[in-house]
């Protein structure tokens, strides 16, 4: 991720949870915070009721990848955390890409951009 960081430390994310404001849709929740710097920081966070290890960490890399490719979009300066329902568990990378790009837009954190591929 060439413009962001990632959240790692407990108080971080319980700082932009108890501060920030959140949408969700059916597969992720988004919470955005902005953070006062040039890039953004980007937290992901999959529950134990998600699924197992194996599982949580595929739904954790497909977000981070989803949010990799289109890292571009997304304005400068924000700390995000996105966490993972249940019914993530169960989809495949295009569903998790629509999710995160129509909680962007929730957001209003999504410069203009035609579509991707």
């Amino acid at each position: 991720m060439i413009f962001s960081e990632s959240l790692k430390k407990n108080r971080q994310f319980q700082f932009v949870y108890r501060n920030s404001k959140s949408y969700a849709n059916k597969y992720l929740v988004m919470y955005v915070k902005e953070n006062g710097l040039e890039k953004n920081r980007i937290g992901i966070s999959v529950s134990k009721k998600v699924g197992n290890s194996v599982v949580r960490h595929r739904v954790t890399r497909l977000v981070r990848e989803s949010y990799r490719l289109h890292e571009a979009v997304f304005n400068s300066g924000l700390d995000i955390v996105i966490v993972a329902r249940q019914s993530a568990a169960s989809v495949g990378y295009q569903e998790i890409e629509s999710a995160l790009l129509h909680l962007g837009k929730l957001h209003q954190i999504i410069k203009d951009f035609q579509c991707c591929h």
